[in-house]
């Protein structure tokens, strides 16, 4: 019997363009279903934008406009990108809709009645200018740890210490520059740290349960904790007013935080598609429900959807995911995408430059893996292996030798021969690479793929079509040549159409053949079949193209849009509040000469780095001074900077800071790196010096 399948992706927020970053999960998904889809099950893949929140609700105010029309013109911005990269989505939808509210209202009012949710007063802050209560993240002012400036109210960036708002020296608005108040407040609580939760999630997210992944699962047990030490807390639901969103059931003026309906936005995307296409909701989302539901996610915010997501469905009396797909984040060229290097690139230019999505598909798809590793996309080995494998491999065998078959053979083929090694190789591969498809083993499935398309050239390179087409009486065996080659391609492009489904469609109209299935990978086409004639299917990428594509995305010189724009590649909601740019002044207050001169700035070489276990922000740097001895200091670049790519390069130090004594060890003294306060830019550029300078030598 088929199976019964619903597929989603994380849902993409409303303040922001789609970016290479946002699609390596997109494509990691489409890639998945179209496999579902060719093997004969019945699998639905809905999406929706994330709509609600603070940042909504401020951009709109910033552009001049209603929450509404900037959420509908962001929506169709995510549709025609997502379009543009063939992510086949069965409903890409709206979490600001009727059946999302309705979800939302139903699973809260189920919690309440099971005694899940409980209000509390509590104190936070306030600000005076735009009247309004202020989340973590937008809330800026002095670590009152190591004393950084610009630090978010949760966490400092520079030491990696966290802490709650109220701890924050020199608090100020990150949305209006006010200095914040503190003021009290009814907020809506899910109480996650109820012993019903805990023991659930404590089956759900094991590793036996077989929900997460190896890595993910053991970060579950890190955050609940060891049996008998629940670390869970409750959650809190609710907002306060002036907010965009849904407004809580019997509670004026609270709204549900983006949170909350965010990934019910899921259950209204699929409940809108029901209802147009005949499906019934109920036989995907009951308990005991025998469908199956995927969630494809970041590991960004895995918390969220393995912990409170399962959680709120099992306790509102609806089925659970039945597996949670965690993935990694993009880098480009070996670090965080940046503006000002050109690699923060967005799906709209890549498009509008010119260069292929199937391009950008199959490159992913050969780096992707089950795991939650980040992948890099390195923009020589994109053009190389592209034209490598896609041009030069597999698009090869069908220019070789279609032009025969149309012009000497009427567009005819001649009986395929079954019994050749590299056919029957295709045939008995094509088990493994569905077993690859399906465990997400999408790099493993392309080697093997290449590796028959290799072994299908060797056939062409043995047979030689070009020459048997100079010689006279060599008819048949041209014939026969040509028609096992296309037959070895039209295999090969089973084997590739999930990730190449613009390509496949070529083929089928070029091979006159309906819509290929996975069955179709163990037939051929038989004598006599008449073929339409041949078009390119692909050309090489020209890298002046890659050239145009960083150029496109380079980050202009001019002064910064007031309008927040999103600060991380993979953050999907409001629990990132750095959407938001501060109005903060472009420097601090002016220093005397003998000021600086108090601050020792040395050059430094790193001579070791490494990852802090236990920190996700910190690296350790061992720092050669010359003369100077060496010292330790933790750095908090851990997101932009892979350790081993560190050793040998030089960096500038405050070289008299005094020790401090930190959780993981003594940091003597702090290197520097900049970062755009605004928001505006997405990345931590470690200081270097020129040329010619060494260890030890004074900054001034």
């Amino acid at each position: 019997m088929p199976r019964k399948i619903l597929v989603t992706s994380a849902l993409p927020y409303a303040n922001g363009a789609i970016h290479l970053g946002h699609l390596v999960e997109y494509i990691q998904t489409d890639i998945w279903v179209r496999y579902q889809k060719m093997a004969g099950n019945e699998c639905w893949y809905v999406c929706a934008d994330d709509t609600h929140g603070t940042p909504i609700m401020l951009r709109a105010e910033q552009e001049g406009i209603t929450p509404e029309q900037l959420i509908e013109r962001v929506h169709g911005e995510h549709a025609r990108d997502f379009a543009g990269f063939g992510i086949g989505f069965d409903n890409y939808y709206s979490t600001h809709s009727a059946e999302t509210r309705d979800c939302a209202n139903e699973i809260y009012r189920r919690l309440r009645a099971a005694g899940l949710i409980e209000t509390r007063t509590i104190e936070q802050y306030y600000d005076p200018v735009k009247q309004m209560f202020l989340p973590d993240r937008f809330i800026k002012g002095e670590c009152p740890k190591c004393h950084a400036r610009d630090q978010y109210g949760d966490s400092c960036e520079v030491c990696g210490a966290a802490y709650a708002p109220t701890d924050l020296l020199e608090p100020y608005s990150a949305v209006s520059g006010a200095r914040p108040e503190l003021r009290r407040s009814e907020h809506y609580f899910f109480k996650l740290s109820d012993p019903r939760c805990e023991a659930f999630l404590r089956h759900y997210t094991s590793r036996d349960s077989g929900v997460l992944q190896p890595e993910a699962a053991n970060k579950m047990r890190e955050w609940l904790g060891d049996p008998g030490e629940n670390k869970l807390t409750d959650w809190d639901i609710s907002r306060d007013a002036p907010y965009f969103g849904f407004e809580i059931p019997d509670a004026p003026g609270k709204y549900f935080y983006v949170w909350l309906d965010a990934p019910i936005g899921y259950m209204g995307s699929f409940k809108n598609l029901c209802a147009r296409q005949g499906l019934d909701f109920d036989e995907f989302f009951k308990p005991d429900s025998t469908t199956e539901l995927y969630h494809f996610i970041g590991k960004d915010i895995l918390y969220f959807h393995a912990l409170f997501w399962p959680a709120e469905l099992a306790h509102a009396g609806y089925r659970t995911p039945s597996q949670i797909f965690a993935h990694g984040f993009l880098t480009v060229d070996g670090v965080k995408m940046s503006k000002s290097r050109g690699t923060f690139i967005t799906a709209e230019s890549y498009l509008q430059t010119g260069l292929n999505p199937e391009w950008l598909r199959y490159y992913y798809a050969a780096k992707l893996s089950a795991s939650m590793e980040d992948i890099d996309l390195n923009l020589e080995d994109f053009v190389a292996r592209v034209n490598a494998d896609l041009v030069g491999k597999y698009v090869n065998i069908a220019s070789r030798s279609a032009g025969f078959i149309s012009k000497r053979f009427n567009g005819q083929l001649a009986p395929a021969a079954a019994d050749l090694p590299a056919i029957r190789a295709i045939q008995e591969a094509a088990g493994r690479i569905a077993e690859l498809y399906e465990a997400r083993e999408f790099a493993k499935a392309m080697r093997e793929v290449m590796a028959l398309t290799d072994a299908a050239n060797q056939y062409v390179d043995s047979v030689k079509p070009w020459e048997l087409a100079k010689q006279e009486g060599k008819e048949s065996e041209l014939h026969a040549a040509c028609s096992n080659a296309l037959n070895l391609f039209r295999l090969l492009t089973v084997l590739l159409k999930p990730i190449l489904p613009a390509v496949a469609a070529k083929v089928e109209a070029f091979l006159n053949i309906a819509p290929l299935t996975w069955a179709d990978a163990q037939g051929l086409l038989a004598g006599g079949h008449r073929i339409n004639a041949y078009e390119h299917l692909m050309t090489r990428i020209d890298p002046k193209l890659i050239e145009k594509l960083v150029a496109a995305n380079k980050e202009s010189l001019a002064p910064a849009p007031a309008a927040p724009t999103a600060h991380s590649p993979q953050r999907h909601a409001e629990h990132q509040q750095r959407e938001i740019v501060a109005q903060s002044p472009a420097a601090g207050p002016l220093c005397t000469i003998d000021d600086f001169m108090q601050v020792d700035l040395r050059i430094a070489r790193i001579a070791q780095a490494e990852p802090v276990e236990g920190a996700d922000k910190l690296i350790r740097l061992t720092l050669d001074l010359g003369a100077g001895g060496t010292r330790n200091v933790f750095a908090g670049i851990k997101a932009a900077y892979d350790p081993a790519a560190l050793v040998g390069r030089l960096t500038v130090m405050v070289a008299n800071l005094a020790p401090r004594k930190m959780k993981f060890g003594l940091s003597e003294g702090m290197v520097l790196a900049a970062s755009d306060a605004d928001g505006q830019n997405p990345g931590i550029f470690l200081l270097a010096p020129d040329a010619g300078a060494e260890p030890g030598m004074r900054v001034k």
